[in-house]
């Protein structure tokens, strides 16, 4: 199972794609990486918002199991917030 690590720089207004799809269903733990109260980064489709995405908490951690297709995008209140992904692939 190949698993990846990445860390994402998130901005107010504009959806930024944090996980591609795949061909197999896979594990994805998305972590706020900043820790300063009341600063949020929401997730979704690829229209996601402040007002229509889950949002995580400063320092939280968010685990998603996403399916065969699936992507993830993220944008964050206020811009500059950072996102660390670790995604977990399955293979045949």
């Amino acid at each position: 199972m190949p698993v990846t690590q990445a860390q994402f720089t998130l901005t107010l207004g504009t959806a930024i794609r944090i996980v591609a799809p795949d061909t197999m269903p896979h594990e994805v733990t998305l972590h706020h990486m900043n820790k300063s109260s009341n600063e949020y980064i929401f997730v979704g489709n690829s229209e996601v918002s402040t007002a229509n995405g889950i949002h995580i908490d400063p320092g939280g951690t968010l685990a998603l199991t996403l399916q065969p297709n699936d992507d993830l995008w993220a944008v964050s209140d206020p811009s500059g917030l950072e996102v660390g992904v670790v995604d977990i692939r399955k293979t045949r």
